[in-house]
């Protein structure tokens, strides 16, 4: 694997939040800026800000000033680089990590 467990902490915290689920689901049809994405919750704006501070430092979502606003954009090789983590971890590889255990069990066996 390209990289290690906890490099897809902070991505996978931040997608343990609905609102910032739906906040990438938003931004994944295009920029927006925070006055477009405030406008489909009821929170306040201080709220907001919480939210695309974490999706922000997550790496997940790109934030460029413009003006007094921000404008948001799904960060899509962060994305990607998620989702092949997921997919390696969830499919049957030849370096998975229950192939390096030590004292791996036969298949029928638990604990």
């Amino acid at each position: 694997m390209k990289h290690s467990y906890a490099d897809y902490v902070p991505a996978i915290k931040a997608m343990s939040d609905e609102t910032r689920l739906k906040i990438i689901d938003m931004l994944s049809c295009g920029e927006m800026c925070a006055c477009d994405i405030l406008e489909e919750f009821s929170i306040s704006q201080s709220t907001l800000s919480y939210h695309m501070k974490i999706l922000s430092e997550s790496g997940l979502v790109n934030a460029v000033r413009d003006g007094a606003w921000m404008r948001y954009t799904l960060n899509k090789e962060k994305t990607d680089e998620v989702i092949a983590f997921f997919t390696c971890i969830t499919n049957d590889i030849e370096d998975c990590i229950c192939k390096k255990s030590k004292n791996k069990k036969s298949d029928n066996q638990c604990c």
